[in-house]
């Protein structure tokens, strides 16, 4: 079969250092101090200089391990673009050194780089109100918000290098040439607004972020920002509709894992993972639940530690779709707690 998901690469590149994935395709890692402990990055030689996709978070480490890639694997030539293909920290943390350091063209969706822009300005010593108040509309454990109450909270700034104003602006439709190649811009949602993706005119790659990854599903999460979002809708639209330009001889390279083939199974694969977690929710909910009550038909396993906070906005996004799809109910408990019940 042509339609199985197959890994080329087996290994991933050492610290500093790159694999080639094709003619003037170079894939790099960025270490990230979390569970999930990489994300992968991509350099594109366009003859006098790089082009960047994503740039992990912005430490000492980090910018350490760029001066040797920049020395070693890209040849002592500059950098001239940064393209992020989401806002998240991991991906866009040192776009802003990159801009000012080495003077490259930053390269995003609107919603993109506003978002990351505004979160990078947006530094708070404790949880503000409405965060408290979202927090608690979930069913957070009351140890757990007792905890995030008294302390700081994770900013964007903690690993986001300050950003300058201006961008260059990406949109469906659009065609970027890079690394030898024409590249067809998709936007896909879900994880994050206005995910960019790249898929080659000329060979087959396809440059995909978190919006196409083997082996993990992408975090869904719904926030203070927007508490009454549809992430798992916009994720599922995406899915459906990317799925349509995906070839089984496609190779993915995405944000996080390994490169791979097979991208229409995949993409299947995607779409009825989260069809088959809203049906175990549907029938979690025949009494009225919380999303914090949500976890284990969601995820198969308890929850603990560092993954809570990911597993509450996923779960809260979950409840929420079949709250909008007309498949929940909810009433608000005394203590401000969402309860979702199945129809």
């Amino acid at each position: 079969m042509t339609d199985v998901i197959r890994y080329p690469f087996e290994t991933p590149p050492a610290s500093g250092e790159a694999l080639e994935i094709a003619e003037g395709v170079l894939w790099l890692r960025q270490p990230l101090p979390m569970k999930l402990d990489h994300v992968n990055l991509y350099a594109l030689d366009d003859g006098d200089g790089w082009t960047i996709v994503d740039t992990g978070f912005s430490t000492k480490k980090s910018r350490a391990i760029w001066d040797t890639v920049m020395a070693g694997p890209l040849k002592g030539k500059p950098v001239r673009r940064v393209i992020g293909t989401h806002h998240h920290p991991d991906h866009i943390g040192l776009a802003g050194w990159f801009q000012t350091q080495h003077g490259a063209e930053l390269v995003m969706t609107r919603t993109a780089w506003l978002m990351a822009r505004m979160l990078q300005l947006d530094v708070q010593e404790l949880p503000n109100p409405e965060t408290v108040a979202y927090w608690k509309s979930c069913g957070m454990d009351p140890d757990e918000l007792a905890e995030r109450q008294a302390g700081r909270p994770f900013n964007f700034a903690d690993c986001v290098h300050e950003m300058p104003l201006g961008f260059t602006r990406i949109q469906q439709g659009d065609v970027i040439r890079a690394g030898g190649r024409e590249w067809d811009i998709h936007i896909g949602n879900g994880h994050a607004p206005e995910h960019a993706t790249f898929w080659s005119r000329d060979c087959d790659l396809i440059l995909a972020g978190d919006q196409i990854l083997p082996s993990i599903s992408s975090n869904l999460g719904v926030y203070a920002t927007q508490p009454e979002a549809d992430p798992v809708g916009e994720w599922l639209e995406s899915c459906e509709r990317l799925a349509k330009l995906a070839r089984p001889e496609h190779m993915c390279l995405g944000g996080h894992k390994l490169p791979f083939t097979g991208v229409p199974q995949r993409m299947r694969q995607l779409v009825d993972n989260h069809h088959g977690a809203l049906d175990r929710l549907a029938a979690h909910l025949d009494t009225p639940k919380t999303a914090g009550d949500c976890f284990m038909p969601l995820f198969k396993r308890p929850i603990r530690g560092g993954e809570y906070g990911l597993a509450l906005v996923e779960a809260m996004a979950h409840c929420l779709h079949l709250w909008h799809d007309g498949r929940a109910t909810r009433e608000r408990r005394d203590d401000g707690a969402w309860l979702f019940q199945a129809i």
